[in-house]
């Protein structure tokens, strides 16, 4: 038998949990049931991540970014507040290491001050050292009110507050009927009016099923860490980060203490080989590979030092100066996807994007702070619901 619901969203993690929350309470007597393929919630982007509360520094005025990040950090502290989930705010500080990096660090300046975050100020070499005592650099900018957390356990805590969590159901098609949605997946089917689908790096191949038409394309990055020994973890305070240089596609190589205290170096990006199919797709599209053509030499060296320890130590010495290859731990090296949407062009997406049908709606890229704007981004999605729902 067919069971029906209100709403249907496809995808347990942490957005996908936030938006089923954000449904109900909107109208606590709809119907929302969330699918999830994984035997737990949250087993991918949404717990194998930094952990950072993002504050809003680096998106661009005025974008969704920049406006969910602000909305969802505070909205994610009152969640973890009401909940016992703890939240260490360690603060993070972005170094400039060199005067050839001031320009890009006074934009960032500017760009942080406009998106509003609380607490920043400007520091000079000694100034951050106060801060941060073995750090390299000649100015950086202080965010206070940065922190850590655990999404993981966020995404089980929102699991639990919600009536109706299907686990081990993976999607196997979406198909718009007359007055709705029918949801096919390994643990039956379900109908709903409106079905909302939050599926990570099968976001967009879910969007094509249901004949949805975009222009972009999910491709897989794996980024991995290198966790510090206690001694190692002792020359980090907080989170250190370098100044983004926006002829990169990602960030670069940071540390990050996390709540349980650790401290991790990374993330890399270099293509997730664990998604053959995913990636066969994408290449189909013009746009991987003008991606790749464009940083062909950024993913020469990421794929060298993803491979190389003393390559990557290099780049975290220009951080830490007296760190050694006996602060790197050995053995497991945490990993995750990060699930990346390219346009045509070659262009990684910068912003979240949200686009739908009539009776459906797709969160085609999430990429960070996602996790600390899912409250937000799941309140703008239901938003987008109730106007299809009437």
């Amino acid at each position: 038998m067919t069971e029906r619901f209100d709403v249907a969203v496809v995808g347990g993690g942490i957005v996908g949990l936030a938006t089923a929350r954000r449904l109900l309470e909107a109208e606590p007597s709809r119907s929302v049931v969330v699918l999830e393929a994984e035997r737990e919630v949250g087993m991918h982007q949404s717990s194998h991540n930094s952990g950072v509360l993002h504050a809003g520094v680096y998106y661009p005025p005025g974008s969704a970014k920049a406006e969910l990040c602000r909305a969802g950090k505070v909205a994610m502290e009152r969640f973890c507040a009401d909940h016992g989930i703890e939240v260490v705010h360690n603060g993070k500080l972005i170094i400039a290491l060199d005067e050839g990096e001031l320009p890009r660090f006074e934009a960032l300046v500017a760009r942080a001050t406009a998106n509003g975050v609380p607490g920043l100020r400007v520091l000079d070499g000694d100034e951050l050292r106060e801060v941060e005592p073995n750090a390299a650099g000649i100015r950086a900018l202080h965010s206070p009110t940065t922190g850590v957390v655990d999404f993981g356990a966020v995404c089980r805590a929102m699991a639990a507050s919600l009536p109706e969590v299907r686990t081990s159901a993976r999607v196997l098609a979406i198909d718009e009927l007359g007055t709705g949605v029918r949801v096919a997946s390994t643990a039956g089917h379900v109908e709903a009016s409106v079905a909302v689908v939050c599926a990570g790096v099968r976001a967009e191949r879910l969007a094509a099923a249901t004949r949805h038409r975009t222009a972009l394309r999910v491709v897989p990055f794996r980024g991995s860490w290198r966790p510090l020994t206690p001694a190692g973890a002792d020359l980090v305070r907080g989170n250190i980060y370098p100044v983004p240089d926006p002829a990169l596609p990602f960030l670069g190589v940071h540390f990050t203490r996390r709540v349980d205290g650790s401290v991790w170096a990374g993330p890399n990006a270099v293509l997730s080989l664990a998604h053959p199919r995913l990636l066969a797709r994408a290449a189909r599209h013009p746009g991987l590979w003008r991606l790749a053509w464009r940083y062909r030499s950024t993913a020469a060296r990421e794929l060298w030092e993803d491979r190389s320890a003393r390559a990557y130590l290099r780049q975290l010495q220009r951080y830490l100066p007296s760190l050694t290859a006996d602060h790197l731990a050995g053995g497991h090296r945490p990993s995750g996807i990060r699930a990346q949407a390219v346009s045509s062009t070659g262009e990684l997406v910068d912003d979240f994007v949200i686009e739908g049908g009539r009776r459906l709606v797709h969160v085609l890229n999430a990429p960070s702070p996602a996790a600390t704007s899912s409250l937000a981004i799941g309140a703008a999605v239901a938003a987008e619901v109730a106007t299809r729902l009437g």
